[in-house]
């Protein structure tokens, strides 16, 4: 178990349970990861109502709403398509917020528009604006997909 990732779970748990707030995820290339790190916290049955792990464009579609001409305007790895994920998630569990994240751990899949580490996060909030961050990690394909774990948890704001 990694324990920076067990503690950031653990203290938005709390701060979740201490609201009365659930979340969801959206995740791509991070395979779960995330909701992975949040159901290791004993208890988060009480704050986490789902996960999705949306790794093809269809699984992106048929269980989040994303929009096919999104996907093919902007690409899989994209601000707007990490929005998209991250309201479908809202829209399709009881969470009152939610963590969506698409991007290109490696070693392949890069491109020079978007080279390996390109990553997108976006948060939402039920009748809030929806937040979107891109990033340019560096390491390998387990470094990035961590880092991604861990900006995804630490940008939560309720």
């Amino acid at each position: 178990m990694d324990n920076e990732l067990f503690e950031l779970a653990q203290q938005l748990g709390l701060l979740l349970k201490s609201k009365g707030k659930k979340i969801a995820t959206a995740e791509s290339c991070t395979g779960g990861w995330i909701s992975q790190t949040m159901t290791e916290v004993s208890g988060s049955s009480a704050w986490f109502d789902r996960g999705f792990v949306t790794y093809s464009n269809a699984a992106k579609v048929q269980m989040l709403g994303v929009s096919p001409e999104t996907l093919a305007l902007y690409g899989a790895v994209s601000a707007q398509t990490a929005a998209e994920m991250v309201v479908g998630a809202l829209a399709h569990s009881d969470a009152d917020c939610a963590i969506a994240v698409t991007g290109i751990a490696g070693p392949d899949g890069g491109s020079v528009e978007k080279p390996v580490g390109t990553v997108f996060i976006a948060w939402a909030y039920k009748n809030r604006d929806v937040k979107v961050l891109q990033q340019q990690l560096t390491g390998d394909r387990h470094q990035i997909r961590r880092q991604t774990v861990k900006l995804a948890l630490e940008g939560v704001a309720l």
